[in-house]
């Protein structure tokens, strides 16, 4: 689909950064407007002091009011037991924290992560970021042609990824900058944003971000972080729908949470709300342990003997890979699964 891409894009405001300056970070008004009584969550209102709470109003409006078991509601709202001590869940479960360098984090051969923003739409309490020294790598544009000079400078990288925080937190203008920047180094190849933005507010994806995504050489993949088919609606289908248009390839990467997404048939649903959306389960990810978020976490026997069934009930393209991310090793680790 051929599209007239403007030279520069001028920074407007849209109303997706509106609804960010809207969302919510008092959990008592969240649970008024959810409809449930405040006095039942006194103890987890307290987990706020460990990692702030940030739910934008589209997100809230996907949840079932008056529901406490909501699973949207339940992977964003604070809970008492993030102040629980488990053995192995630490700040730094994949050892980021002293080898990100300004701006970048290079955990692989042929590809780097940008870390273009510390802050996300939506604070999910599973986050294996949620202690990340963002403050340290918040970069003008004098640091990040530093990055570039890094990335130009390592050939057997070909790929960059945004990520974060979620990327998608700046401004458009400054995006297509750096994406223009990333195009004119020539053995990068593709491009690929991981955010969660659109799915907690599908009115990000304006026309400014398709015409920087898609306006360069680069293969523009965006990776998406849904966790459960609820969290799928008109809004994000039909924003999804202007991305595929555009030729941007489409990929979902979940975490595997106990209490909300941990059932076969949970999983079945998700895969193939995914796949009417136009997007292709990519990952199903074992929880990184994060301190915090012990109580999310499901045994990795329990995860393959999900994934088993999951084989056993949908086409292998909705099948997404089971993996565990590991500190210092080259790439995802995929669990085995042993099929009877």
């Amino acid at each position: 689909m051929l599209q007239i891409i403007p030279k520069k894009i001028i920074a407007v405001e849209h109303n997706w950064q509106k609804e960010l300056a809207m969302a919510f970070s008092d959990p008592i008004t969240l649970l008024n407007y959810l409809q449930l009584p405040a006095d039942d969550f006194a103890d987890d209102i307290k987990a706020r002091s460990l990692f702030p709470l940030r739910v934008p109003r589209p997100f809230a409006d996907k949840m079932v009011k008056g529901d406490a078991n909501d699973p949207l509601f339940k992977q964003v709202f604070t809970s008492q037991l993030e102040f629980q001590k488990a053995a192995n869940f630490v700040a730094d479960p994949l050892d980021e924290h002293e080898n990100v360098q300004p701006g970048i984090l290079h955990k692989y051969k042929s590809r780097l992560l940008m870390l273009i923003r510390g802050g996300c739409a939506v604070n999910c309490r599973y986050c294996f970021r949620r202690h990340f020294p963002y403050g340290d790598n918040h970069l003008n544009r004098k640091e990040w042609r530093t990055a570039l000079d890094y990335i130009k400078a390592d050939t057997q990288l070909n790929e960059v990824i945004y990520s974060g925080g979620d990327p998608l937190m700046a401004k458009d203008d400054f995006l297509q900058w750096l994406t223009e920047e990333i195009a004119a180094i020539g053995h990068i190849k593709r491009l690929r944003v991981h955010t969660r933005l659109p799915v907690v507010i599908p009115s990000r994806v304006t026309d400014e971000l398709i015409s920087w995504l898609t306006a360069s050489r680069l293969q523009p993949i965006l990776v998406l972080h849904i966790n459960h088919a609820n969290e799928i609606d008109d809004k994000l289908k039909q924003a999804l729908t202007k991305l595929k248009q555009a030729g941007v390839t489409l990929l979902n990467q979940a975490v595997l949470l106990k209490g909300i997404n941990d059932q076969v048939e949970q999983q079945i649903a998700l895969s193939e709300a995914l796949f009417a959306s136009g997007v292709l389960p990519y990952y199903l990810h074992l929880l990184d342990k994060v301190a915090g978020a012990s109580h999310f976490d499901c045994p990795e026997t329990h995860a393959q003997t999900l994934m088993a069934e999951l084989i056993k009930a949908l086409p292998g393209y909705l099948v997404p890979k089971l993996v565990r991310e590991v500190g210092g090793q080259p790439g995802k680790t995929p669990i085995d699964l042993h099929l009877t």
